[in-house]
């Protein structure tokens, strides 16, 4: 499919795309994302890989429309993780510390 990203045609495919973001490690996940295979990847890290630009030079919204017209996944808002009342994330129950037993 032929995209413009940053004043710039490319010639792109899903398999191209899936080939260029295997083995790269998403980064945290504060704005706009693509689901690529299993995992999440900010959309600005995807246009940065998949056109070798700097992602000062392009906008989330071309690469998002560029992503779902290919058929992946873009999301507006990251995941938000569960809080408690107190605004710390619980993971269970706590137990209470038991002193060391004496020698």
């Amino acid at each position: 499919m032929r995209c413009v990203i940053a004043q710039y045609p490319f010639e792109l495919t899903k398999a191209g795309v899936l080939a260029s973001m295997k083995g790269v490690r998403p980064e945290l996940v504060t704005g706009a994302s693509v689901t690529i295979g299993r995992r999440r990847y900010p959309v600005k890290q995807v246009g940065q890989v998949i056109t070798r630009q700097d992602p000062r030079d392009f906008t989330t919204r071309e690469v998002t429309r560029t992503m779902t017209r290919l058929g992946f996944t873009c999301h507006d808002r990251p995941e938000v993780a569960p809080v408690d009342a107190g605004g710390a994330i619980r993971s269970g129950p706590r137990q209470p510390r038991r002193p060391a037993p004496a020698p």
